[in-house]
């Protein structure tokens, strides 16, 4: 592999894997959000927790696609070179 990624696909791969991170820690431990900040925005309901997955969820795949698009293109670039 070649070591000429741009910036851009490095900040991609950054973003997916901290959107990963925030969907497990979601996931795993559904009140991190009123242990953080002291305040309980769905009153128990779990709703906002559930939005965080599934967004985090979301945005975790979105950026690695950019990402691994970024890094195919790094790499038929430096082959064809």
């Amino acid at each position: 592999m070649t070591r000429d990624v741009r910036l851009r696909g490095r900040i991609e791969a950054a973003a997916a894997g901290l959107c990963a991170v925030l969907f497990l820690a979601t996931l795993i431990w559904r009140d991190w959000i009123e242990a953080v900040f002291g305040v309980d925005p769905d009153q128990h309901s779990g709703a906002l927790e559930w939005a965080i997955v599934a967004l985090t969820l979301g945005a975790t795949v979105a950026f690695s696609l950019l990402a691994r698009g970024e890094y195919r293109r790094a790499r038929l670039t430096s082959s064809r070179s």
